[in-house]
């Protein structure tokens, strides 16, 4: 709970008033403390779960924060400009290059995904509407070959109009919409 004000809420407020002020000089010092505690809660994700048998070790945590937040020992100014600066600027190119290719992987994995979601939820509007949805189940079987030759254009079938889908069996079925689909294609030559 102290982290929580002292190492969060004190220091957003004090931003916000050096951003509404427009202090250069203390916009900087809590820009500098800000970088510190990301980097100070991205390793406390990691230590928590190694350290945190250690005699004092949430006590160390407040203190380093305090120590951070002190404008006597300035900590967050004295490791940002000894070691995260320096360190920064010497691997800024290659940084810089790794969250290029981040971006574009998570980009082209963003549309991969997309793409297999859709297709997921068109399989199962699919089988929705053709296991129990009886509506739009018996719209589909309703069509009689004589429907289908019509709406083609071609009066003259070769399937005898008294043959249905409702009436045709399951084996029989794909010999059907195969001779339809075989007797569009020669007739569009």
């Amino acid at each position: 709970f102290s982290r929580l004000i002292f190492g969060t809420l004190y220091p957003a407020y004090y931003s916000y008033k050096a951003v509404k002020s427009k202090d250069i000089k203390e916009y900087v010092k809590w820009m500098m403390y800000w970088i510190i505690f990301a980097l100070f809660t991205t390793a406390e994700t990691f230590t928590d779960i190694f350290l945190c048998w250690f005699p004092f070790y949430y006590e160390l945590k407040i203190a380093f924060v305090a120590w951070l937040l002190s404008p006597y020992t300035k900590g967050s100014s004295l490791l940002y400009r000894k070691f995260v600066h320096p360190t920064l600027s010497s691997k800024e190119k290659e940084i810089d290059d790794c969250l290029v290719q981040a971006k574009d992987r998570s980009y082209d994995a963003l549309v991969h995904f997309g793409k297999r979601g859709l297709n997921v939820a068109a399989t199962a509007a699919v089988m929705a509407a053709s296991k129990g949805q009886g509506a739009l189940s018996e719209r589909l079987r309703s069509f009689s070959m004589q429907d289908l030759s019509t709406i083609r254009g071609d009066s003259s079938s070769t399937v005898p109009p008294s043959v249905t889908v409702r009436t045709s069996s399951k084996q029989s079925q794909p010999k059907t919409s195969r001779s339809v689909s075989e007797g569009t294609g020669s007739s569009g030559k």
